[in-house]
């Protein structure tokens, strides 16, 4: 068994110089399938481009990035969708709220996610969700929608155990990235109480490279040091933190199971 990489923007856009060089470090970490999110219409040519040079190890998702959201969304949604037929796409996303910035987009933002959710249960795909700053308002949403057939992942979970608990009521799992090895991080406590099974493992990269590399070009070859970290957070073989995570990506994302 190898691990899942359940979120990375592994293409061109944001690798132009070294994209197969990571690849294949990822594989030799022993992280042979990696979800491409999507966060623009933008990024589909990049995103389908490595799916199709590296297709038993890159998935792609389909969706908008809550922080991509103007006015005109509607527009770029109508011509995300007609990609959901694509035989190699996994699930939506990454899809979402995110209040960080700023609130001008809240309406369109709030529309473009309960879209994408029904889009996930047309097409019974998974989803990844990008929450920041907006779990109050993003759990008003979801509520909407329990109990009615959504999966996915809360991708770099940054809520509390509140927050947590929901998500698991929900039935989502956790996204886990390498914020779990920074000092002092807060996500130490709640993945010990929530248990390893409501967890999988990413990386979000370029993004959030976990500790020693903190600040640097994050991978996904990166993986095995998070995983290393909730070993030592469960007192337990980094084999069965590679065991379980992985059989909890695949309870997710269906079509990546052998």
């Amino acid at each position: 068994m190898n691990y899942v990489d359940t979120h990375a923007h592994l293409y061109k856009e944001y690798y132009p110089n070294d994209f197969h060089e990571v690849l294949h470090r990822a594989v030799e970490a022993k992280v042979t399938q990696v979800i491409l999110p999507c966060v623009n219409s933008q990024s589909i040519p990049d995103i389908m481009e490595a799916v199709s040079q590296y297709p038993n190890h890159l998935f792609p998702l389909i969706g908008i990035h809550p922080s991509d959201i103007t006015s005109d969304y509607k527009q770029e949604l109508s011509f995300l969708k007609s990609f959901l037929n694509n035989p190699e796409v996994v699930g939506v996303g990454e899809v979402g709220l995110d209040l960080y910035h700023n609130r001008e987009f809240l309406k369109e933002q709030e529309e473009a996610f309960e879209t994408q959710l029904q889009w996930a249960l047309e097409y019974q795909f998974p989803l990844s969700i990008h929450i920041r700053n907006a779990y109050d308002e993003a759990f008003a949403i979801l509520k909407q929608y329990k109990n009615r057939g959504l999966k996915g992942v809360l991708h770099c979970f940054s809520g509390g155990i509140q927050e947590a608990r929901w998500a698991i009521d929900f039935g989502f799992k956790l996204g886990i990235g390498g914020v779990v090895t920074f000092k002092k991080n807060k996500l130490e406590m709640i993945v010990k109480e929530i248990g390893l099974e409501h967890v999988v493992l990413e990386t979000d990269a370029p993004f959030l490279a976990p500790d020693p590399f903190r600040g640097k070009q994050n991978e996904s070859a990166y993986i095995p040091l998070i995983a290393e970290r909730i070993a030592s957070i469960f007192e337990i073989p980094v084999e069965e933190v590679m065991r379980v995570t992985t059989l909890n990506a695949w309870s997710v994302f269906e079509r990546l199971r052998p």
